[in-house]
């Protein structure tokens, strides 16, 4: 079983959601400075700095809508809107349990500072979404050598606990500052959308804020 040191903390903050009490809602503006803030751990991105229209997305590896969004919609999203330079994407991990948190730190690991082999590595520990349910360590060390990680290297990426208190900080951040409690969340220019989207719902609301 794995016990990365930290990633117990991660899943006690995720829990505790359904107990706390939200802060009240902030107005856009406000938001908007809040999601501006550098996070702990650097944002990756897709697209242009300039696009006039921003997405962030809270996800979890074990969330099975954020798998459908990345699987249904994300190409989409990449073909019509961040590689035209519509639409800036931001992703941000907000891990619902432990094998989350482990995935989501694997591919921190393997990316270190490139966003191209982040996104491949979320892709595909997405792919392998069940397998890394059933399987954790297995599946981890899998994705890992296909990156050119030994067994070894997955070990030590799990164990680093500056890299699992800097997921743990931006979690709680976004939990506590932004309300954010479930997976997916997305905020679209500032404005928070809970849940599952299809691309035709987003295709309509991206090309409203394109006409304004």
């Amino acid at each position: 079983m794995l016990k990365p040191v930290g990633l117990a903390a991660l899943a006690l903050l995720v829990l505790g959601a359904v107990f706390a009490i939200l802060p009240a809602h902030a107005d856009k503006a406000q938001t908007m400075t809040l999601l501006a803030k550098p996070p702990a751990l650097p944002d990756m991105v897709l697209g242009k700095e300039t696009a006039p229209i921003t997405i962030i997305e809270y996800f979890s590896l074990t969330c099975p809508h954020c798998a459908a969004f990345e699987e249904n919609v994300l190409p989409m999203l990449r073909s019509k809107y961040i590689d035209t330079g519509k639409v800036r994407f931001i992703s941000r991990e907000f891990p619902l349990d432990i094998k989350a948190a482990a995935a989501s730190t694997l591919a921190r690991c393997i990316a270190v500072d490139n966003a191209t082999r982040y996104f491949d590595a979320v892709a595909m520990l997405f792919t392998l979404q069940d397998a890394l349910i059933q399987n954790t360590l297995e599946t981890l060390k899998q994705v890992g050598g296909h990156f050119g990680m030994s067994a070894q290297d997955v070990d030590a990426c799990e164990t680093n606990q500056a890299q699992l208190d800097k997921i743990s900080a931006d979690q709680k951040f976004a939990f506590e500052q932004l309300k954010v409690d479930a997976t997916p969340t997305f905020f679209v220019n500032g404005e928070m959308s809970k849940g599952s989207m299809s691309f035709e719902e987003l295709d309509k609301r991206l090309a409203k804020l394109l006409k304004r």
